[in-house]
């Protein structure tokens, strides 16, 4: 996931940082969607940009909690390892690694090679096959069968830069994001996991990029937990656009736009386990925001900015994750080199800065959950290096697990 244009010799480009530094201007906001029912005490426009609170606390979140996954077994799993392959010190394509999912440490296996800049993964939901973004001029994805680590084909985005892929839970489609052409594109995925010729690519023509930005820039393409619909964050327009996806043909109608304010240079939602709310990182502006969520039409409504508890120096904040039960949520801090921890409140309609806590890396890229949420990984892009953290399923606490890994320009770690 990265912010400005991509590279394809061996130099450090704008995007491999943080982005441009500028905002789109404004258009009208849609009508915010019919507030839902609610428990919390709150009024929909309460819900939809409840304010965070920045006094540390530990107190419990009032979110409905849900199960946590089970368990994962004790002993070594699977961890992926995105990079760049064409800039000096990179990677020669995906990271392979297993992880103690007691301890947290990880150990090297080897390298996938044969990938050009393999900067972000996905896997099916049926486990068999991971999928990686070619984040080059001639955009690209490619997969890859688990069972062999056999590289089943990459087609071509129809963009450049992609930055960002996600399957679709029906395991029928995988959807991407160009960054640099601001484009995103659905590909067929086959019975074995394999691509097909996309179906669809559209670039976001409107609004107009603001001062600084050179147009649009998709950031990340995901579906939302209803199912019913896909979205598409915009660094460039300052826009969130929401889309239908036909089933049927792969081809996508939007539905819905959602703009921030100017320049806040959107970059990396994550929804609420509850399916009403979502939390919107903002890059260019060091805000995050709570969104209302409609899943009948698909709109989103963004809340007010919000601190992401970073210190005076420049920071570009780069992704947020929520726990399975919906009690915490996490946000990485490039620049101030932190992960801040959130208490998400009011059935998901609010986030409670609790505390930051060091990364032990330079530039946290991403972070992901372990399959049973019992560790998060953060993959930092300047120091090269991968850090573990134990998430205290009570508390939300985080607490490093031993001396981060070293992974060359590490950009996205997959754990399995």
């Amino acid at each position: 996931m990265g912010s400005g244009t991509g590279a394809t010799g061996g130099g450090w480009s704008r995007r491999r940082f943080v982005g441009a530094l500028a905002g789109a201007a404004a258009v009208t906001a849609l009508p915010a969607p019919a507030p839902p029912k609610s428990t919390s005490g709150l009024s929909g426009s309460e819900e939809a940009a409840a304010a965070v609170s920045e006094q540390p606390s530990a107190e419990p979140s009032t979110a409905q909690p849900s199960p946590r996954p089970s368990s994962t077994p004790a002993g070594p799993r699977p961890l992926h390892l995105g990079t760049y392959t064409t800039v000096e010190g990179g990677g020669t394509g995906i990271g392979l690694a297993t992880y103690d999912t007691e301890s947290g440490g990880i150990t090297s296996t080897g390298t996938l090679t044969g990938i050009a800049n393999p900067s972000y993964l996905a896997l099916h939901p049926d486990a068999r096959t991971l999928y990686a973004v070619d984040e080059q001029d001639d955009g690209a994805v490619t997969a890859v069968r688990l069972a062999d680590r056999k590289v089943l084909g990459s087609r071509g985005t129809g963009g450049a830069g992609p930055c960002h892929l996600s399957v679709h839970p029906s395991g029928r489609w995988l959807l991407s994001a160009n960054y640099t052409s601001g484009s995103v594109a659905v590909h067929p995925i086959d019975g074995k996991g394999a691509l097909g010729e996309r179906t669809d690519v559209v670039t976001h023509s409107s609004p107009a990029p603001g001062p600084g930005q050179q147009g649009p820039h998709a950031h990340q393409f995901i579906t939302s937990p209803d199912g019913g619909h896909v979205l598409a964050v915009d660094l460039g327009t300052d826009t969130v656009y929401t889309y239908r996806l036909d089933e049927r043909r792969g081809t996508l109608t939007e539905v819905a736009r959602a703009q921030t304010r100017a320049g806040a240079g959107p970059r990396h939602l994550t929804f609420h386990p509850g399916g009403r709310h979502a939390y919107l990182a903002n890059e260019v502006d060091d805000t995050v925001a709570v969104c209302g969520y409609d899943p009948s039409s698909g709109r989103l409504t963004i809340g007010e900015p919000q601190s992401t508890g970073s210190g005076p120096g420049t920071n570009y904040p780069a992704q947020i994750l929520v726990t399975a039960d919906g009690a915490y949520a996490y946000l990485a801090n490039r620049g101030d080199n932190s992960l801040a921890r959130y208490a998400v409140e009011a059935d998901g309609a609010r986030l409670r800065l609790l505390d930051t806590v060091p990364v032990a890396g330079d530039f946290p890229r991403q972070i992901a959950f372990s399959p049973d949420g019992t560790l998060l990984f953060a993959a930092n892009q300047k120091s090269g290096t991968v850090s573990v953290f134990h998430v205290d399923g009570e508390s939300g606490e985080l607490r490093l697990a031993g001396e981060p890994f070293a992974s060359p320009v590490a950009v996205c770690a997959l754990p399995l």
